[in-house]
């Protein structure tokens, strides 16, 4: 009888996890200065979240494009904070 083949998993983990932490992404348009980026989630009512995508959209932006400069504007970096 013969050992079933050897598979790849899916998405193999790198044996360092700082390395797997920080693997280089695929470029978007929308990555920010060319830096890592974190997802961040929030729970907002559908009426709210169906105003943002109205704003963005007659904005000519994306709803993550428009969030980001605003949370930019209103969390500026602190002066002892590299940006």
């Amino acid at each position: 009888m013969s050992a079933p083949p050897t598979r790849k998993g899916f998405a193999a983990r790198p044996a360092n996890p700082e390395q797997w932490i920080k693997a280089a992404e695929v470029k978007t348009s929308n990555d920010v200065a060319g830096g890592f980026t974190a997802r961040l989630t929030i729970d907002v009512t559908p009426d709210l979240r169906g105003r943002i995508k109205i704003a963005a959209f007659s904005r000519g932006q994306t709803v993550a494009d428009m969030l980001r400069d605003l949370l930019a504007r209103e969390f500026p970096p602190t002066s002892g904070e590299a940006s």
